[in-house]
């Protein structure tokens, strides 16, 4: 069993109820290697680093991210009240929204489309990127040691390309009808706190 320092133990404490006792094992040692390894934060970099990569059950780890039977949201809503405490000031809470493209291949992600690059594209020339869009909510707040201020992502969630909804007969969710569903429900929960909030939407997300 991993030995964590009483301090780091407490504050990753905060999300132990959404996990059973035996999965919580598991997370504790993914969250230990999130603050540890430097780069990607992938599940066998985290191993790595933590020094239980020659483990036989390795596979162990990934599940607990690719068969997931806790709620992201429930997490995510103690995540942002984990940083609303810790980081905000007392008054206003600041809420950004930017989407990000992941460059995944295979053709078992059928979520995947084709979209405008926003780092490489300009007015006069367009780039394309084809993988995952993934919009994400995040708490924009000043932090001590910065001159200016952080956007903290605390929920992020799939936005699937139209081709994807079209093969199943169902209705496209577009890039704003998903921005404005995580701003509802960071905004609830945010009321529930008794704090306000304001919106801050990346130009993607112009059409809230």
């Amino acid at each position: 069993m991993l030995a964590l320092p009483i301090t780091f133990s407490s504050v990753i404490g905060v999300f132990a109820p959404v996990f059973s006792r035996p999965v919580w094992q598991h997370v504790k040692v993914l969250l230990t290697g999130v603050a540890l390894t430097p780069g990607k934060w992938t599940a066998t970099a985290i191993r790595q680093i933590i020094g239980c990569s020659a483990a036989s059950n390795f596979q162990t780890y990934h599940r607990v991210l690719n068969r997931p039977v806790w709620s992201p949201l429930k997490a995510s809503r103690l995540l942002l009240r984990l940083l609303v405490a810790v980081f905000t000031p007392p008054g206003v809470v600041v809420l950004g929204l930017n989407d990000i493209s992941e460059r995944r291949r295979g053709e078992q992600i059928t979520a995947k489309g084709i979209y405008r690059a926003p780092v490489r594209s300009s007015h006069s020339h367009f780039v394309k990127v084809s993988g995952l869009r993934w919009p994400a909510c995040m708490g924009l707040t000043p932090l001590s040691w910065a001159d200016r201020s952080w956007a903290l992502p605390f929920l992020t969630v799939l936005c699937p390309s139209e081709c994807f909804y079209e093969q199943r007969g169902r209705r496209h969710q577009t890039l704003a009808a998903r921005a404005r569903q995580m701003i509802q429900n960071a905004s609830h929960h945010i009321q529930i706190l008794h704090k306000l909030f304001e919106r801050f939407i990346d130009t993607v997300c112009y059409a809230l």
